[in-house]
């Protein structure tokens, strides 16, 4: 079989809708589904937002594995240590793929800054054709999807118009990232990252395997209240989604696990952290712990 019909075969396979997308997701990292749709395990992960930026490679390798934390995403666009840029040449995706590979750590994707809310033309179509890179780039180290923003209103422009454009530009990076084995994941951050506007973006995709990223926000709360919020989006849920400090207490964590429990949902959940601590190891490891605890109280 050619390079370009394994491409299309892909793509078939994952137009079959966002369940289908979501269990190979799953399936690829090892979780397993019990007999009642519940997971049998939702996977504990790090992205290097701060606590990782000064970490190459192997150093982001050694140190999650010490602390027991199998699944990393890789920050993007920021000058990270671990260089895992667009710049990567086929050797060097190589190398980076065969690291993790021939480690217990799973690259589980790539997170970028693109977004799709500008008011240039030119900007949008440039945070389109980056996407598209990083989609490649994803899928050349082995890993599953790349996340994106949303990410603003802008003064003397419908809401209803930006809300638009994204769901276009979302839709033709999909398109594209399909035929990768890719997810795009959809971040709800930014002003219009609140879920009810993801909703409003999602319900104009038309891309199974663009899907939705939760952020764990306070935000997510307000109104009426978490539980309502979440069941926006229950349906359009991708692979990954970001927490951040689980011991602070403007998020109910608990209740999201619980959440994400009884709709039957197998990602990782990718610790963004950003405290100030003296060891980020065994910070890390305490995280992880506080992790294990929701999940033993799950419901």
């Amino acid at each position: 079989m050619s390079d370009r019909q394994v491409l299309i075969s892909r793509r078939a396979f994952l137009v079959q809708g966002g369940g289908v997308m979501a269990a190979a997701v799953a399936a690829s990292h090892g979780v397993s589904q019990a007999a009642d749709g519940r997971p049998a395990n939702m996977h504990f992960g790090f992205t290097s937002y701060q606590w990782g930026q000064d970490w190459d490679v192997p150093t982001t390798i050694a140190n999650c594995t010490k602390a027991g934390v199998f699944g990393v995403e890789l920050r993007t666009s920021l000058g990270y240590a671990h260089g895992v840029e667009l710049e990567l040449d086929a050797q060097r995706r190589h190398e980076v793929r065969k690291r993790f590979q021939d480690s217990p750590v799973t690259l589980v994707g790539l997170a970028t800054s693109e977004r799709f809310d500008w008011p240039e033309s030119e900007k949008v179509k440039a945070a389109i054709e980056q996407s598209k890179a990083f989609a490649k780039l994803s899928h050349d180290l082995g890993s599953s999807g790349i996340r994106v923003f949303p990410n603003n209103y802008h003064k003397d422009i419908p809401a209803e118009q930006t809300i638009a454009q994204i769901a276009r530009a979302v839709s033709e990076v999909g398109a594209f990232a399909a035929d990768y084995g890719q997810q795009v994941r959809l971040e709800a951050h930014g002003p219009a990252g609140d879920l009810p506007s993801i909703r409003a973006i999602m319900d104009q995709v038309t891309q199974p395997n663009v899907r939705v990223k939760l952020n764990s926000e306070k935000r997510n709360t307000e109104g009426q209240g978490f539980e309502h919020q979440f069941n926006l989006v229950k349906d359009l849920l991708g692979g990954t989604l970001h927490l951040h400090e689980l011991d602070k207490p403007d998020f109910p964590y608990q209740l999201q696990v619980n959440l994400l429990r009884k709709i039957g949902w197998n990602g990782w959940a990718l610790l963004e952290a950003s405290a100030k601590v003296p060891d980020r190891v065994q910070a890390l490891i305490q995280q992880r712990e506080l992790w294990d605890g929701l999940m033993a109280r799950a419901s």
